[in-house]
């Protein structure tokens, strides 16, 4: 709409003129991408918009623009003195969650300070981030700064490599400290690296959190790590003037894995996705056969600053999804245990938002407790590993709460043995009903086995009784349900229990979440 077109016009105008007053230059690359150079220079290469051209090279939508700017600054700037300054006003194209109702397409605002090392270059990047939000009239942001430097050294110093180094990596990234402790259980190293790899992704806050960051890493015999780069970048912000809006998380790990150093990520109260992200990349240029030109930049989305301008949120009460159901009472005392007020859980009746004492509960399925959080409807939540599994959304699993503990189990007719087999065998692919195809799928890529997912919303056991399946996939906690039904498990998929859970922007932005996280800890140990 006209009015809206505006917005987004006024919006980038300030953004654009602003990178401009610094001395950036615009530039522009095309939308479609060759796979094979991304990949080269350390860009995403998993993406579903893909084609070929008609020479049959696999091309690819641009995701970001990062990696396209060191592909031309290579192949048509290379002999350009450095540092060279480029700015940006783009569109992109990203898969999103299904249920998020945000779009693919988006519109990236961003710099590229190429050629351009140390902490100088690096407060040049963050403070330009800042002046931007300041300057199209963003309230209560926040950039929260981490380094991929300190878990790179302690994973080398552990000697951990391949898949379980990208196993360890993802639940950092997802900040999924639950997987995280489960996935160290069987690595063979120092017991003192083990435990920094447990606790650096758990260190947050402000400029105090690099002191536990450095003293974590000193236990491992790792001498800085990056660490004392952050705390000049905050000394710089410091006489800036915006110190109080920056803020540490060693959790943050963004998802393109060219960053060297330096990554940080940026929030609005109000507001449950990032407003943007940026870091440093010293080793594309060399992936892509030119001299080395360390270099750092960030994006903003122009949605997500549009919505952030709109919203400037007052504060509100802490805002909690309670799952109904089998996990209700249990959630009530972990909540009273932590020390919320909880009196008026105890008669909800038809109400679906309850009011406490600084703060409001939103009574919820347990399986739409996901969306309520992760679309900004809730600061935090309680529900089952299975519903944040099954909804595959950016959360932070923060507690294993233990209680509501139950088994997510393949199971087949104990008096039709082996048929499951025979039937794979003639078709090349079994049959399998559930509720939760997300997590049925994923079990059988996991093990190599084609499945043709059948998904029911109740009374699984009936797919294979009336011929609609071979096998199941649900959930159990003692297995009577599925003996009376002539049913027997012949693997395990998952175990889950309640997980306390958050949005990233909650959990880095809001010390209510952390406060009570920590809370929820202390009482699951008491």
């Amino acid at each position: 709409m006209p009015d809206e077109a505006i917005e987004r016009e006024r919006i980038t105008r300030i953004v654009s003129d602003g990178f401009a007053s610094r001395g950036y230059l615009p530039v522009e690359t095309p939308l479609l991408e060759e796979q094979s150079s991304l990949a080269m220079a350390g860009g995403s290469a998993v993406t579903p918009f893909q084609l070929f051209d008609g020479d049959g090279r696999l091309l690819v939508v641009r995701s970001d623009l990062t990696m396209p700017i060191a592909r031309l600054v290579a192949t048509r700037l290379a002999h350009t003195e450095a540092p060279i300054r480029l700015r940006y006003a783009a569109p992109v194209v990203r898969e999103q969650a299904q249920c998020m109702a945000r779009s693919r397409q988006f519109t990236q605002l961003g710099i590229e300070l190429i050629g351009a090392s140390g902490v100088e270059a690096d407060f040049e990047v963050v403070s330009m981030a800042a002046e931007a939000l300041n300057a199209v009239g963003v309230s209560k942001w926040r950039i929260v700064c981490g380094s991929v430097r300190p878990m790179n050294e302690l994973l080398a110093a552990a000697g951990i490599a391949g898949s379980k180094r990208e196993e360890l990596l993802s639940c950092v990234h997802a900040s999924d400290f639950v997987d995280l402790d489960a996935a160290l259980s069987d690595v063979d190293a120092l017991e003192n690296l083990v435990n920094a790899i447990a606790t650096l992704p758990r260190i947050s806050g402000g400029v105090e959190a690099l002191d536990a960051a450095s003293a974590a890493l000193a236990a491992a015999g790792i001498a800085d790590g990056g660490v004392s780069e952050l705390r000049a970048l905050f000394e710089s912000a410091q006489k800036a003037g915006f110190a109080d809006n920056l803020a540490v998380d060693f959790s943050v790990m963004n998802s393109f894995g060219y960053y060297t150093g330096l990554v940080f990520s940026v929030y609005a109260d109000g507001v449950s996705t990032p407003l943007g992200s940026g870091g440093r990349y010293d080793e594309a240029f060399s992936r892509l056969g030119e001299r080395d030109l360390p270099s750092a930049g960030f994006a903003l989305s122009l949605e997500e600053i549009e919505e952030a301008v709109a919203n400037n949120a007052e504060a509100r009460p802490l805002r909690i999804a309670v799952p109904k159901g089998s996990l209700f009472a249990d959630t009530v005392e972990a909540l009273a245990a932590a020390g919320l007020d909880t009196e008026p859980l105890h008669d909800v009746g038809r109400h679906l938002i309850v009011h406490g004492q600084g703060v409001d509960y939103v009574i919820v399925r347990p399986t739409d407790a996901p969306a309520f959080v992760a679309s900004g409807g809730a600061d935090c939540g309680i529900c089952g590993r299975d519903s944040l599994v099954e909804a595959g959304l950016d959360l932070v699993q923060l507690i294993d709460l233990g209680y509501g503990a139950c088994r997510f189990v393949v199971a087949e007719p104990a008096s039709a043995k082996g048929a499951a087999d025979a039937a794979y065998a003639r078709r090349g692919s079994i049959r399998v009903s559930t509720k939760y195809p997300r997590i049925t799928q994923a079990y059988y890529d996991r093990i190599g086995v084609q499945a043709d997912i059948v998904t029911l919303h109740g009374n699984i056991e009936l797919g294979p009784m009336v011929g609609l399946s071979d096998r199941i996939v649900d959930i159990t906690a003692t297995g009577t349900t599925l003996r009376e039904n002539d049913l027997v498990i012949v693997d395990e998929v998952l175990k889950c229990s309640a997980r306390f859970f958050a949005s990233p922007a909650s959990i880095r932005c809001d010390e209510r979440v952390r406060d009570l996280a920590a809370k929820l800890a202390a009482s699951r140990k008491a």
